[in-house]
Parts: C-alpha cells; sequence; structure tokens
C-alpha cells in the first residue's frame, strides 16, 4: 500500500498522529534532565573498611586480602582494586557490562559479610555500597557566621542545612567539609589509674555499658501491657561526671576522681579554606539520573529560604559544575538553532520557491520534536552526546522532505496539478527515500552497542541520531506529500540557470570528458584525506575549558595536619597570584575519589571566564604545573571531575617491594617521554605506590607480659586509647542538647600513660 498516497486522501490521521507527537516531544523536552555527560551505568562496587591507627601492611594481610579473596569468587567480577592509606582499605570491584548492578551489590554484600567473623575486631563495620562514578559533587557552598563558634556553626550545618537538603529531589549526598565535631572528653590520669588498679579499657567499657538506654521486655499491670525499658544514660555532664566506676576488691570512685570530664571538640581531620580564610563548607552530589540543573536550582532555592530563616549566617558558593553544563546546553541549542536556519536558508537558495521551502522547513521541528519524546521513554538526558547527536542529524533531516518535494516539482512541470504530482511522485520515489533512511540508521544505530566504557558514552548518540531520521521518514512519507498536495502552485518554468547552477554544469561536464583525470584526482584526495587522519590530535573527548581544575597535594607520611595546612596555604597563594585565577578552594585532608587523610588536600581552582583571560585551561594547568615544581616535599597532580586522572598504568606483581621499585622506574622514564619537537609529552607523573611511613613499633616481651597476665591485644588498646580515644564503634555516647555525642577517651599525660599501659 502507498501510505503517502493514503495520507493525501486522508490527512486527518496523519495531521493526529504528529500533533500527539509533538505535545508529547515538547512535555518530553521540559522534563528531560540537563546533565554534562550522559548518565553511564558501570557496575562498580565498593568496599570501605577502617581502622584507626593502623598501618597499611597490617590491613592488606589482615583485611584486604581476605576481603578481595571472598569476593574473587563472585559470579562476573573483571577486576579489584585495593587501595591501602593509613587506617582504611578501599577495594573497588568492577563487575563485566553485562552484569545487573543491584545483583552486583548484593554479592558483594553476602563475601564480605561471610568473611566479617575473620577480620580484626577493631575494624569498624564494612561500608559496601555502589560506586558512581560522576558522584562527585555537583555544588560547593561555604557558610560564615562571625557570631557562632566553629562548633556551633558545624552543628548548624549538620543539623539545619543537611536537613533541609537531604529532602531535595535529585540530592544523594550533602557532607560537610571542615569544621569540627563535639565531643564530652574525658582526660584520665594515668597515675590515678595505676593507684586504684584500673585502666583507661575497664573505665571506658564501664562508660559504654552503663551509659545506655535499652529496651527491658513488657510486663502486665492489671488490665493492661506495659513496655519495661531499662535508662541508663547520663542527662547533664555533671552526671556523667558523677558516674561511679567499679574497681578491683569491691571499691568504687566516681569518674571525674580519675580525670577531667570536659565538653570540647574532636582533633581536627579536615579543614576548608577559600581564599585562604578559615570556612565551613558542604558539598552536595546528585543521585544517578537527576538533572543538575534541575537539582541546582532546587538546591538555590532551599539555600535562599534559609538565608532568609538564618540572617546571620552567610551561605555562599563557592564551586559549581553546573554552569558549564548549562553553557554548554544553551550554545548547543543555540548550535541547532543556527544549524537549521541555515538548512532552510540553503533549501530556498535551491529551490528558489518559498511554498516549498515551508515544506522542507516543518520536517526539522517535526522531526527534532518527537525525538525528545523517543529519547525521554529510553531513559536519555539532554547532555553533550545526545545534543551532539541531534545537531549534527539536523541538516540529514530535511533530506527525505527535499528529495520528496524536488519530483513533485518536476511532474508538477509536466503540466500536472499539485494533488496529480504529489500522488505520482511520491509513489515514484518512497522506495528511494526509504532505502536513504534505513542506510543511515543502519549507520549509528550499531554505534550505541560498542562494548566497554565508550559504548556506554556513546549509546545515547547513535540512537538519538537513528530516532530523529526514522521519524523525518515518518514525515516525508506522510506529512510533505500531504502538504505539498494541498499547499503547492504550479509555477512557469524557467531553463534559465544561475550562476552556481552554470559553475556546477561545467564542472561535471569537465568530469565527464576527462575522466581518467577525475579518477586520479578523486583517489589523490582520498590518500592525502587517510594522510591526514594520523595528524589529527585522538582522544577519548576533546579538551574542554570549564573554568574549573582539581589539583590534589600530597605531603610526606608522618605529616601533620598543621603541616598540610601550611603548605596548601602557599601552594593556593602561588595559585591565586595569577591572574586567570578566580578563587582556590581547599579541602584539606581528603583527597577526592581516594578518602580522607590527613597529609592530603584537594585544590578546587576557578578560573574567570574564558573572554577575560588570554591562556585556554590546559595552558593554565600546565603553567600551574610549572609553578609548583619548585615547591620541595610534595607530590601534586591534576585530576579529573570524577576524581580520576587522564591516564593511568598499573604495576602489579607478588613482591611489594619489586613493584613499588618499577613504578618510580618506569614514573622517572614517563617523565622524560617528549614529542618530535622535544617539548615533554606528560605532565605531573606520579606514582600513587606509599612512601614508607615513621613509626614507633612495640614489641611486647611475652615473659613479663605472661606473668601480669596482659595479652598484645591489651597493650594494643591501652596504647589506643591513650592516644587517639579508641575507635568509635567502641566510645559510649551521651545525649545533650537533643543529639547524641560520642565521648572521647584520652590521657593528660600521653608520655606517662604509654609508660605504664603494660600495668594492671
Amino acid at each position: 500500500m502507498n501510505i503517502s498516497a493514503w495520507s493525501i486522501r486522508q490527512p486527518v490521521p496523519a495531521l493526529v498522529l504528529f500533533l500527539v507527537l509533538m505535545v508529547l516531544g515538547i512535555f518530553s523536552f521540559s522534563s528531560l534532565a540537563i546533565t554534562r555527560f550522559p548518565n553511564i551505568d558501570v557496575p562498580i562496587v565498593q568496599v570501605r573498611i577502617y581502622q584507626v591507627g593502623a598501618a597499611p601492611i597490617e590491613l592488606e594481610a589482615q583485611v584486604t586480602k581476605k576481603v578481595e579473596d571472598a569476593i574473587a569468587g563472585v559470579a562476573g567480577v573483571k577486576h579489584i582494586t585495593s587501595t591501602l592509606t593509613e587506617g582504611a582499605s578501599v577495594t573497588l570491584v568492577e563487575f563485566r557490562l553485562e552484569t545487573n548492578s543491584d545483583r552486583a551489590l548484593n554479592d558483594v554484600k553476602d563475601a564480605v559479610a561471610r568473611v566479617r567473623s575473620d577480620l580484626p575486631r577493631s575494624i569498624e563495620e564494612p561500608v559496601v555500597q555502589r560506586f558512581e562514578l560522576g558522584g562527585l559533587p555537583i555544588l560547593t557552598y561555604a557558610a560564615k557566621a562571625p557570631a557562632m563558634t566553629p562548633e556551633e556553626l558545624s552543628w548548624f550545618v549538620d543539623d539545619t542545612v543537611v536537613r533541609a537538603l537531604q529532602g531535595v529531589k535529585g540530592v544523594s549526598q550533602v557532607q560537610r567539609i571542615g569544621g569540627v565535631e563535639r565531643e564530652i572528653r574525658v582526660s584520665l590520669d594515668p597515675d590515678r589509674l595505676v593507684a586504684l588498679g584500673i585502666t583507661a579499657g575497664d573505665v571506658n567499657r564501664q562508660l559504654k555499658a552503663r551509659n545506655i538506654d535499652l529496651a527491658g521486655g513488657r510486663g502486665e499491670i492489671g488490665a493492661s501491657e506495659q513496655a519495661i525499658r531499662t535508662l541508663g544514660s547520663k542527662a547533664s555532664l555533671n552526671d556523667l561526671a558523677a558516674t561511679m566506676i567499679a574497681l578491683p576488691g569491691g571499691r568504687k570512685v566516681r569518674l571525674d576522681d580519675l580525670g577531667r570530664v570536659s565538653d570540647a571538640h574532636a582533633e581536627r581531620r579536615t579543614f576548608a579554606t577559600l581564599d585562604g580564610r578559615d570556612v565551613v563548607a558542604f558539598a552536595i552530589s546528585r543521585s544517578n539520573g537527576a538533572s543538575d540543573v534541575v537539582v541546582s536550582a532546587a538546591v538555590n532555592k532551599v539555600l535562599a529560604k534559609l538565608r532568609a530563616d538564618h540572617p546571620n549566617v552567610d551561605i555562599s558558593e563557592i564551586d559549581t559544575t553546573t554552569q558549564y553544563a548549562i553553557g554548554s546546553y544553551h550554545s548547543t541549542i543555540t548550535t541547532l538553532l543556527e544549524g537549521a536556519a541555515l538548512a532552510i536558508l540553503v533549501i530556498i537558495v535551491f529551490l528558489r520557491d518559498w511554498r516549498a521551502t515551508l515544506i522542507a522547513a516543518i520536517a526539522l521541528p517535526l522531526s527534532i520534536i518527537p525525538t525528545f519524546w523517543a529519547m525521554q521513554v529510553m531513559g536519555f538526558s539532554l547532555n553533550l552526546v545526545s545534543l551532539l547527536a541531534i545537531t549534527i542529524v539536523t541538516g540529514i533531516l530535511v533530506d527525505d522532505a527535499i528529495v520528496e518535494i524536488e519530483n513533485i516539482v518536476r511532474h508538477m512541470r509536466m503540466g500536472k496539478s499539485a494533488y496529480r504530482a504529489s500522488l505520482e511522485a511520491a509513489d515514484e520515489i518512497g522506495l528511494a527515500v526509504i532505502a536513504i533512511t534505513m542506510t543511515i540508521i543502519a549507520v549509528f544505530a550499531p554505534v550505541s552497542f560498542m562494548g566497554g566504557i565508550a559504548g556506554q558514552y556513546f549509546k545515547q548518540f547513535g540512537l538519538t541520531v537513528a530516532f530523529a531520521v526514522f521519524f523525518s521518514l515518518l514525515v516525508a512519507r506522510l506529512i510533505t506529500p500531504m502538504l505539498s498536495a494541498y499547499f503547492l502552485r504550479a509555477v512557469e518554468h524557467s531553463d534559465h540557470e544561475g550562476g552556481l547552477m552554470r559553475a556546477y554544469t561545467r564542472l561535471v561536464s569537465w568530469s565527464v570528458r576527462h575522466r581518467l583525470k577525475t579518477v586520479v584526482l578523486g583517489l589523490l584526495i582520498f590518500a592525502a584525506s587517510i594522510g591526514s587522519f594520523y595528524l589529527i590530535p585522538s582522544g577519548f573527548l576533546p579538551p574542554e575549558d570549564s573554568g574549573r581544575m582539581l589539583l590534589a597535594v600530597e605531603l610526606p607520611p608522618g605529616s601533620k595536619l598543621e603541616a598540610t595546612r601550611k603548605v596548601t596555604d602557599l601552594v593556593a597563594r602561588r595559585i591565586a597570584a595569577r591572574p586567570e585565577v578566580k578563587r582556590v578552594f581547599v579541602n584539606g585532608g581528603t583527597l577526592l575519589g581516594s578518602g580522607s587523610e590527613v597529609r592530603k588536600a584537594t585544590l578546587t581552582i576557578n578560573l574567570v571566564a574564558r573572554t577575560e583571560r588570554k591562556l585556554s585551561q590546559d595552558d593554565v594547568r600546565q603553567a600551574l604545573g610549572r609553578d609548583l615544581r619548585a615547591l620541595p616535599d610534595i607530590r601534586y597532580w591534576f585530576i579529573k571531575d570524577d576524581g580520576q586522572r587522564q591516564f593511568s598504568l598499573v604495576v602489579a606483581g607478588s613482591n611489594g617491594d619489586a613493584v613499588s621499585k618499577v613504578a618510580a622506574e618506569m614514573t622517572s622514564q614517563a617523565k622524560r617521554v617528549t614529542s618530535k619537537t622535544g617539548a615533554a609529552m606528560l605532565a605531573n607523573v606520579v606514582s600513587t605506590a606509599e612512601l614508607d611511613r615513621p613509626e614507633l613499633l612495640i614489641t611486647p616481651r611475652t615473659d613479663v607480659a605472661a606473668d601480669l597476665g596482659i595479652s598484645t591485644d591489651q597493650i594494643s588498646e591501652a596504647i589506643r586509647i591513650a592516644t587517639i580515644g579508641d575507635v568509635s564503634a567502641n566510645l559510649a555516647r551521651i545525649e545533650l542538647d537533643d543529639r547524641q555525642i560520642r565521648y572521647g577517651s584520652s590521657s593528660m599525660n600521653r608520655r606517662a600513660a604509654i609508660a605504664n599501659s603494660s600495668r594492671p
């Protein structure tokens, strides 16, 4: 059946069909998420295990290897990569792309649960979660309040800001950066403990066991049943200080007789500075599939209300990734409109008939707008890849309509009416139009089914082109012939050729007369095209100028947080001195994508607008790398927005010392890789191998320990409590001011506590 002839004779169904498609497309366009890149689903699961104060070599033997061995048997595992730092083991499990993400997460949880009893008792509970490649913060704000203490401002962010933002649709996490944690500190006197024959561990365990509210069952009183609760928590700091601690021999003593109980804040392990000034910041991450723009707008709306409700707190934006996404979106839409206008201009130049041009131009919105509906059905978003596909296909969408119109006009010049010409011409050219469209779909659709990570990115590209071209085929077979039949008018035919057509005719005539020269010239152009292919720079994505860079800084092992603060302040001042830099935000004690450690930091560098600087972002990055090269005793490198580097090599082996040696040699050689012009091809090359850290090694005298009845675990516990106040899971909690605060056990004289830690 000739579908074009049916549409001409019965125009209402075709008009209703595209009216419905246009309405669906318009509503879908307004609801599509706007993101920078496509949301890709790579099944990666992360296992985080913390053990405060543990050395990497201990974690490797006691934790990481056992976890890796348990996970290795899970079906679909492709790669297992573990990163060990002081007190933390992070294992990334990458599954094959065809593996279901939820199934992979549950399998890893089950594997870790099976070996949980084999792991050290002092570790915190393992955290198993899905790892999102685009899970880093999209918005970062700073909160400043001169009338508040750092502890009060930190609690304002934790309680008020975080609670308000977690209810925003599309927000997956709100994380405070910098600030302090409130803590009830119990500073024990080591000499007093020794005199009374009790250890810090005994005090800690008694506090945890007594200061707690527990369910006590149920009881029947009269004709009713009532719940029973056992309340042991203290209501105030004075009540806590008056807690009686049991001593050997049936004696007891008040807690404040063993030391000092104070309301303080925990030891700082992180900090945040903006242009050299301390701030309490908070970072917001979006959930997978949410729109950067929509989430950003919703967050700003909530923060505007918070500013109005709390005028004493200044909340200002210090970093965002949404501006680049919004800029890319607007520039792509502008390019799309410009491309459509140019396509229409070309059509009118060649057809020289405003009616025919209007019919061909209608094919653009009728093809593009329904494509947005298909994108929403497939779960796509408006991003660089999908918008690029629509921009590229703009010129192709009018091809079928132009072919139809040109053949209809040719029949009209034979003396036929527009109605009769449309019926016969559409039937005559229909198979060719379908073949053209299906060829384009056959070329682009397979791009969406590529394997690997690249295939995840380009899935939206090929299918978006295929959808748009398919809708253009429907327009060409249903709408274009029908409009031509009722809208075109016969025009007097003229054999007069314009200058462009005469030049084209002469070129064709010359190529027909000189067939050999034409073939040779074509082969030369083809060879030159192949040769120029190797001269074009290659890469997964072209260099971007988002006006934002992330710099990772690492100090030598053993460095304290104060040293990190001092070095990052120096680095930030050097960076801020450049005219291209707008502001520098320092996230001290945290390396984005790699966890927390006091000797590491991440610097977020915001540049001025591209129109206000002479250097591109890549040029600024290279210049900063040269400026920081003179700073001693630091390692630094630039990372991408997902926390990774542009290029990474993995050196693996069973001998750790040999692996570190080879990695160091490769790092040295990579720095000497140069191009033909002598310029370095790789910048900021660093090895992620951990350097040897300074340690105090305590070797128990087993004979003395046996005589005293003390185990190695007890010695370790005593030292841990005396230095860091024990791990969080072992500390007691107290409820003050409607919030739960942990105890931080410590010693007023750490040297004495360590010296006496082996006594009963």
